[in-house]
């Protein structure tokens, strides 16, 4: 079975989560199954390592699961991009919509040098607004976004919108 039906297969639908009327998609499953989870990182790696990041950006929380293991496998560094309030040292801040409300992300000021080339990777693509937040705090330091993976795509809520201009690849769309 290959990377694609076996982590579809897999994952959970969770009706009215986080709020009343959004369908969840749950990639839990995935990540207990050794032979899926496997195969998403080996996936996410292949797909950006052709982009030659400097730099792997994992948004929270389940972009750090995929991203951390794809760094590695790169023998690249990892970049966590989290809720406010989170990272200890000095931030920067972008706000973002989601398809349930408003938030903010914040990157530490260090983590991104002028000219890195930055892979951006998360779990899922929705509305693209956390995405569009990991771009601009990205560039804000100076780096350039040379791409985005992401394992799920909720083609219906156009995320690919926020992020035109961008590389985008996903495993599993809905």
């Amino acid at each position: 079975m290959n990377a694609a039906e076996n982590i579809r297969r897999l994952i959970r639908d969770i009706p009215d989560f986080p709020s009343k009327g959004i369908l969840f998609r749950d990639i839990t499953p995935v990540l207990q199954n050794p032979l899926a989870f496997k195969q998403a990182v080996e996936w996410v790696a292949e797909t950006v390592k052709a982009l030659k990041p400097d730099v792997v950006v994992g948004i929270e929380s389940r972009g750090f699961i995929l991203g951390s293991p794809v760094a590695l496998e790169l023998g690249v560094g990892f970049v966590p991009v989290r809720k406010a309030g989170k990272l200890p040292s000095d931030v920067i801040q972008a706000e973002y919509a989601l398809e349930y409300g408003t938030s903010s992300v914040e990157m530490h000021k260090d983590a991104v040098k002028k000219g890195m080339r930055v892979a951006i990777v998360d779990d899922l693509l929705a509305t693209g607004g956390t995405a569009r937040a990991a771009i601009n705090l990205t560039e804000m330091l100076g780096g350039r976004v040379v791409g985005m993976c992401f394992l799920l795509e909720l083609e219906f809520l156009k995320g690919r919108r926020a992020l035109e201009g961008h590389w985008i690849e996903s495993l599993v769309k809905y």
